[in-house]
């Protein structure tokens, strides 16, 4: 097997596990070589070779199979020229082994190889976030986090839907203190990765270690934090390693999908703790940024396409069809660049139409009950927790009632399902909200107005 084959295989279990599976433990696998039917690959740490092993080796060695590998186990193990050792009491982590400067390790590249962080992607910089209105705050708090000065506020808590940027920021927050400080102990990690460090150290009989790496960090970077919640082990030691860092002034950056206070199942004390600095919501993308991410991915791939021409148009028209996710836009344009060096075609509508049928399909516009909520909480300035909270205040039951009016225009939901989302409210209690707000629309044009700029903004 050479590497052009192990890339194939690789593409291939790209689509199987999914992008962040993919990116976390199957993109830093390289191949060593292959003797007497076992395939070698090198990892970055032995903690991702273990989990690997343990949760993707069938995968891995049933694809080489496929691909006529004679191959019949699979080994993976740091390159020669590394070793990593084992932390123990009498051998604290800055006594481990230091890598090669700038490299994108486990730890964030400015680290020790024990430390048990995650693969940063040489793509999420700074420099490469494009900042419009719905991320400006947080990439000001994450630039101001990497600066490395004194902490101002812990955590940064960054949160928000799937493909707006939270990943990008962590990794871009890791690759700026690990270049403007040498020696700094970054770790930057999944909360999925956190928890199954946890149970091994359990399984093994060595808390003691795990509690020396996690807490003799300088900045700890946990992505996805409503991985652990429900999961009460995990989140004691969390909580406990999060305190710790905290008492000695050590930076900390968690991401969500959510606010803490809309983690289901997360203790109240860690909820608590993660409202105790800044909470920055990343917003949905608006059409001028995501037009701006493509602007400035096209400038990107010019070295590697140099002869692609791109009709006029065609970058407009994506951003305004594929506005759920970044990395879906991102995708298809990657699949148009792709395909029209393949074919030798201009990047025009057509092809655009034709190679991206399926994915346009797919991002036909489909708005949510939870985000006609967020809009409208952020419209009227009230907490996303009022809007489907018990409250009737005046100030509260309006908004409240926009909510239930836009939900019943621009969704499918039946108004038991729309009452589900409210608080488990009676569907006739949301029937009478949208006729309240009937009314009120012909009475009261302000709000009318209200609506009319909140129905354009969802649809946009």
């Amino acid at each position: 097997m050479n590497e052009e084959l192990w890339g194939k295989i690789k593409n291939e279990l790209a689509d199987v596990v999914g992008s962040d599976h993919y990116r976390n433990w199957i993109e830093p696998l390289r191949f060593a070589g292959l003797n007497e039917g076992t395939a070698t690959f090198h990892v970055p740490t032995n903690f991702i070779g273990d989990w690997v092993s343990r949760n993707y080796s069938d995968l891995i060695l049933g694809r080489l199979k496929a691909a006529g590998v004679p191959v019949t186990r699979l080994n993976f193990t740091l390159p020669q020229h590394r070793t990593q050792p084992r932390p123990s009491a009498a051998q604290p982590m800055a006594a481990a082994p230091r890598p090669a400067p700038r490299q994108a390790q486990a730890a964030g590249g400015g680290g020790d190889d024990g430390l048990p962080g995650a693969p940063l992607d040489p793509r999420f910089t700074f420099d490469r976030f494009v900042v419009g209105k719905p991320n400006e705050l947080a990439h000001a708090a994450a630039k101001r986090v990497a600066e490395g000065a004194e902490v101002t506020f812990n955590p940064l808590f960054l949160y928000g839907g799937v493909g707006l940027g939270k990943t990008h920021l962590m990794h871009a927050i890791a690759h700026e203190l690990t270049n403007r400080r040498d020696g700094l102990r970054v770790v930057y990690l999944s909360a999925e990765q956190f928890m199954y460090r946890f149970v091994q150290a359990l399984r093994d009989k060595q808390m003691m270690d795990f509690k020396q790496l996690f807490r003799s960090v300088d900045v700890l970077m946990v992505d996805d934090v409503q991985f652990i919640a429900g999961k009460d082990s995990t989140q004691e030691e969390f909580f406990h390693t999060f305190n710790a860092l905290v008492d000695q002034n050590k930076q900390i950056v968690i991401s969500a999908d959510r606010a803490p206070n809309e983690i289901k199942q997360m203790e109240t004390r860690i909820s608590s703790r993660l409202q105790c600095g800044l909470v920055v919501d990343l917003h949905p993308t608006d059409y001028e940024l995501r037009l701006g991410i493509l602007q400035q991915k096209v400038e990107n791939q010019r070295q590697q396409y140099p002869d692609l021409v791109i009709a006029d148009g065609v970058l407009e028209f994506l951003a305004h069809r594929i506005s759920n996710n970044v990395r879906v836009l991102e995708g298809a344009l990657m699949r148009l660049f792709a395909f029209a060096t393949l074919v030798g075609r201009e990047i025009n509508l057509e092809l655009t139409q034709e190679c991206l049928s399926d994915i346009l399909r797919a991002s036909d516009r489909k708005i949510s009950i939870e985000e006609i909520q967020r809009r409208v909480s952020e419209h009227y300035n009230i907490r996303l927790s009022d809007m489907i909270g018990p409250r009737r205040l005046r100030a509260l039951a309006r908004p409240r009632q926009v909510a239930m009016y836009l939900s019943k225009q621009l969704t499918s939901r039946s108004l038991p399902e729309i009452g589900r989302r409210f608080g488990n409210r009676d569907h006739t209690t949301i029937l009478h909200g949208v006729k309240k707000i009937e009314e009120l629309m012909a009475q009261d044009s302000q709000l009318a107005d209200d609506i009319e700029l909140l129905r354009r903004s969802l649809e946009a």
